[in-house]
């Protein structure tokens, strides 16, 4: 995390305090760097040779709307899921000739808005999508570039919640009838079958699932083309890993490393990719979303009380997991530390919200620097997963969002109200 960092001993984000932020806009907040984030679009967009690489990115991650305007402006594509998805890319000025649609359920309603707007492709993930697709194109007198999605089966050794590519999931065409598939696409009416689409998984931390899905695409194409069916482009998805431990340090936090493996740079990872698709002459198009944004966000919290029940410490701060889903969801690891170090006293607590769940925790039998009441933490790599996925479950109000660019600091979402429970 190169613009979070410890400054004698304060947590700062681009050289501003995150403290003097939590004390003026209030706990729990998510707080950005725009500069990360530019710094990790722009190292991907640096793979493969020429403009041979596309990167679209994935708004699942994140859909603020000064962040998406920030990957507009850098001439980021867009990878979107829904038709909210898209409507709040083509809001912020992404290029509706850079934005390609995926997902396995999408409603006719939504198909039609993007054939409306003319975005580059509409992604099929069944023979009824490719079947609705032709029927809504034929109906409004257009040509629909459509790319199908195929489950290649390899296993992304990832969570199993976030492990797409696999024959039991629910994603994609499988494998053995995918030939068929674009067969039956080539002859529909008003469809222009153009692309290969896969994601195999999210988190992925190694480059071995990569590159057997990069092998096995260029033994696809090749097929396809045998039988007269031309390919331009390939999607391979997105789902490169980011670093979860240790990403800020300090003498006094000690080791909080879980020891994980080691994060491939995504940037390397394309790059592999492109040097294995590239002869294909198809141009590449990935869909990192968790890569630009992960290590770009922090959440900023306050220790309520803590408690000591004999055989457990607590930690009771006001975040909880509808401000923070992963770690409930997934079990999930992230680095958690004060945003003043005034300690080096270690203990082993649980840190969890004030929701009424037994789930209800950001970390669990944590080895961290002592807390106290009032004291404020930051849970790092928040950027991605974190506010799009939270919730008013329990009548709490979403955070707000801070945008730190240098020494300017800008509200990009403000807190909610009570009136916006209604």
């Amino acid at each position: 995390m190169e613009y979070f960092r410890y400054e004698n001993s304060e947590l700062v984000c681009e050289g501003v305090p995150l403290s003097e932020l939590a004390e003026e806009f209030g706990t729990p907040l998510y707080v950005y760097s725009k500069n990360q984030i530019i710094s990790n679009y722009r190292s991907l967009q640096g793979g493969g040779s020429g403009n041979s690489v596309n990167i679209c990115y994935a708004l699942k991650a994140n859909a603020n709307g000064s962040i998406l305007k920030t990957l507009a402006s850098e001439g980021a594509g867009a990878d979107v899921a829904s038709a909210g998805e898209l409507y709040l890319a083509l809001k912020a000025g992404f290029n509706p000739s850079r934005i390609v649609f995926t997902g396995v359920g999408k409603r006719e309603d939504e198909i039609e808005f993007a054939l409306n707007e003319n975005i580059f492709c509409v992604y099929a993930e069944s023979i009824q999508e490719l079947q609705l697709i032709s029927r809504i194109a034929y109906a409004r007198g257009v040509t629909a570039r459509v790319g199908l999605r195929v489950n290649p089966h390899v296993d992304a050794e990832s969570h199993p919640y976030i492990t797409t590519g696999l024959s039991h999931h629910k994603f994609g065409i499988e494998s053995s009838k995918i030939i068929e598939a674009f067969q039956y696409a080539a002859s529909l009416p008003s469809i222009k079958v153009e692309g290969v689409h896969t994601h195999i998984g999210s988190q992925i931390l190694k480059r071995d699932p990569y590159l057997a899905t990069a092998q096995y695409l260029v033994a696809l194409i090749e097929n396809l083309r045998q039988i007269e069916i031309p390919i331009s482009h390939i999607d391979i998805g997105g789902g490169f890993g980011v670093l979860y431990d240790g990403v800020v340090q300090h003498e006094g936090l000690g080791r909080q490393e879980k020891n994980n493996t080691a994060v491939p740079p995504a940037s390397d990872v394309v790059a592999a990719l492109a040097g294995v698709l590239e002869p294909t002459g198809c141009t590449i198009w990935v869909e990192p979303g968790r890569a630009i944004v992960a290590n770009a966000g922090v959440l900023l919290t306050r220790v309520l009380y803590t408690k000591d029940n004999g055989k457990k410490k607590f930690a009771i701060v006001d975040a909880a997991m509808n401000d923070l889903l992963r770690p409930s969801l997934y079990d999930a690891y992230h680095q958690i530390v004060p945003l003043k170090i005034e300690t080096y006293e270690q203990e082993i607590v649980d840190i969890v919200g004030p929701v009424c769940e037994t789930g209800d925790f950001l970390a669990r039998d944590r080895s961290m620097l002592k807390t106290k009441q009032n004291d404020l933490l930051a849970v790092m790599t928040t950027g991605a997963y974190g506010f799009v996925s939270s919730s008013n479950y329990n009548g709490r109000l979403r955070p707000a969002e801070i945008m730190v660019s240098g020494d300017k600091v800008r509200v990009i979402r403000q807190r909610e109200a009570f009136e916006d429970l209604s």
